[in-house]
């Protein structure tokens, strides 16, 4: 495992069933006692499977210290969108407050997947595999949030890993190149 300073981003990628899941879940788990806020995002998710990491969290007492923010994958695609946004404002808030907080982004392949579909309903040209062009957009705003406070701000944190799931091991798709390009290859 690499390590990862507070406010730092850093990219789990793999395909389907790989255990990108796992190294989230793990990490969450390892942070008990550390006085770590945790916040899990899960986006476009089947429902079991989410509900699994909770039973997980629950059975490890993570909880106590763990948000999770969920939309299934039978959510509309708006909320998919916006739920990524709203696991940043949560531990932005803890940030603020002078807490480190730990944010995982559970994938935001499907989180691009969902602005696709917003953005053919509302007539946007297409790019680059039909995504729009400020696909990148939408995510480097999100993971330059991740960040470590000086001391005139309180000195809280708020450390990032988004996790995005390729396809038959395509890293140069174009969600997985920008996702890479955004945590600077890490």
């Amino acid at each position: 495992m690499i390590p990862i300073g507070r406010g730092q981003r850093e990219f789990i990628i793999g395909d389907r069933q790989t255990g990108k899941t796992a190294v989230a879940t793990d990490t969450i788990l390892n942070q008990k006692g550390q006085g770590v806020i945790c916040v899990y995002v899960a986006i476009g998710q089947r429902a079991s499977s989410v509900a699994q990491v909770v039973t997980t969290f629950h059975e490890e007492g993570a909880m106590e210290y763990t948000i999770v923010v969920a939309e299934m994958a039978d959510s509309p695609a708006t909320l998919q969108y916006l739920a990524p946004y709203t696991g940043a404002a949560l531990a932005e808030y803890f940030m603020y407050r002078e807490r480190h907080t730990l944010i995982i982004y559970d994938d935001l392949s499907k989180q691009a997947q969902a602005y696709r579909q917003m953005s053919l309903l509302l007539r946007r040209p297409p790019g680059r595999e039909a995504y729009p062009g400020d696909v990148f957009y939408l995510h480097s705003r999100l993971l330059e949030r991740a960040a470590k406070l000086n001391s005139l701000l309180g000195e809280g944190s708020m450390t990032a890993l988004p996790i995005v799931e390729t396809q038959s091991g395509d890293v140069s798709a174009y969600i997985p190149t920008n996702v890479i390009s955004i945590t600077d290859g890490q």
